[in-house]
């Protein structure tokens, strides 16, 4: 499977996913700007930078974790330990469907509140009919 960021400069090959975790944590919230991220566990052997590796700029968000992202678009690709044989893929970053579907959540502890009851919302495959212009 094959991903990028949203410029296209930094692109990647990952063999296998093996399993996806949706992370609440607050960290992921505010490196992501989302209220979780998808995460895919990927082992390092089964991952490749196959374009853009010298652009990506990395943050040490907690001790041992860093966080790597385009360094022209922002695009967040992944986090790693050295520490350990996998790395954590954003499977969002994707350009394909990875075939598997996430598995848990993890740090629920730090909901965003105002996400609780987002399954009841209205949805539209595109802007809302009211939005559209």
């Amino acid at each position: 499977m094959q991903g990028s960021c949203l410029c296209g400069a930094v692109r990647y090959e990952a063999d296998r996913i093996q399993y996806i975790q949706l992370c609440h944590c607050r960290t992921c919230q505010k490196a992501q700007g989302a209220p979780y991220i998808a995460g895919g566990a990927v082992l390092r052997s089964d991952f490749r930078w196959l374009s853009g590796e010298h652009l990506l700029s990395a943050y040490e968000s907690s001790p041992g974790k860093y966080r790597r992202f385009c360094s022209v678009c922002g695009t967040p690709i992944m986090s790693d330990r050295e520490s350990l044989p996998h790395i954590a893929l954003r499977v969002t970053t994707l350009d394909e469907d990875p075939g598997l579907r996430p598995s848990y959540h993890i740090w629920t502890q730090d909901d965003c509140p105002w996400t609780a009851s987002s399954s009841d919302l209205p949805q539209h495959t595109q802007w809302p009919p009211e939005k559209q212009t």
